[in-house]
């Protein structure tokens, strides 16, 4: 069964997957697959209370039957992985966006850093590419104490693909040391806390862009565009239009007038609000859609309005 755009699934198993994190495991009500995802894809959960919230998948995508998340309780968050872990048991039922994203996986050499529960999505790829017979892979987990989601972990520690660094032993390895034996063409993916994920950024410069992929579920704080402006935006299926100031939040303006999009990182990153718009030039601050994307879609959490009018698919 779907809503709006979402699919219908049912909690069936939750288990402590290290210190204050649970996996989560969703299935399809009547036993149905659930649509395919790629090797660490995104999911939007509709979590009680109205919140949407984006996580990766970290179990193996060629277990159709189900979807697996692991969650970590951010006490100092924005209340999604709080509402997960206290509001949600065995047996809930929950809608879930269709799978969007992932890890790319190339032909070459593939590194993975994570930091924390930022290894989910690289496990996910690991458990795709040994399906494949491949193990030109070396996963690097950085961590304070126990690594979460150990017991998936454990399997390729003892086939030397993964790496764990205690951060509570010795300090975070320095990102270029880390990447400094990867053969020449490897690829690298990242996904982790902001410092993690600038380290790999400033050490990959140069590198080629499809060679580089970063996982961000934080986003960087936004800076005001000085080519920000008033505009009239044009709700074009409600015959709406309001009048949105310049630097105003789009989503807070379409909220206000009782229009809801599902916003999950607030920040342009995860493209869980994404919109399709017909006329005007929007100024796109997200870093989740390509360039073809941008030519018709844009994300009402960051986006401003270049011209005096900005005409939505809404």
């Amino acid at each position: 069964m779907r809503r709006h755009g979402a699919i219908l699934t049912r909690v069936s198993a939750i288990e402590d997957a290290g210190e204050e994190v649970k996996r989560f495991t969703l299935r399809d009500p009547e036993g149905w697959d659930l649509p395919p995802a790629r090797p660490g894809g995104h999911v939007d959960l509709y979590l009680p209370g109205g919140l949407t919230r984006t996580y990766s998948l970290c179990g193996d995508p060629a277990q159709r039957d189900r979807y697996v998340v692991a969650v970590k309780r951010e006490a100092e968050g924005r209340g999604g992985s709080i509402r997960l872990h206290d509001a949600v048991s065995v047996g809930h039922e929950m809608h879930v966006g269709l799978p969007r994203g992932g890890v790319p996986l190339g032909p070459g050499f593939q590194l993975f850093i994570a930091g924390g529960i930022g290894v989910t999505p690289f496990l996910s790829a690991a458990a795709a590419l040994l399906a494949q017979g491949r193990e030109d892979f070396h996963l690097h987990v950085a961590s304070r104490g126990a690594p979460p989601l150990a017991d998936q972990l454990a399997p390729l520690l003892e086939r030397g693909l993964a790496s764990v660094h205690d951060t509570t032993q010795a300090p975070r390895r320095a990102v270029s040391d880390v990447i400094r034996g990867a053969p020449g063409e490897a690829s690298l993916a990242c996904c982790g806390p902001l410092s993690m994920l600038d380290d790999v950024a400033a050490a990959t410069e140069g590198w080629p862009a499809e060679r580089v992929h970063l996982e961000r579920f934080v986003p960087p704080p936004l800076v005001p565009d000085p080519d920000a402006r008033d505009y009239r935006l044009v709700l074009a299926k409600r015959g709406i239009e309001l009048d949105v100031p310049a630097g105003a939040n789009m989503a807070d303006a379409l909220a206000a007038a009782g229009v809801q999009v599902p916003v999950s990182c607030g920040g342009g990153i995860c493209g869980t609000c994404a919109v399709v718009y017909l006329e005007g030039q929007p100024l796109h601050r997200d870093r989740c859609l390509s360039q073809t994307e941008r030519a018709s879609r844009l994300m009402p959490c960051v986006a401003q309005s270049a011209g005096e009018r900005l005409v939505l698919d809404l």
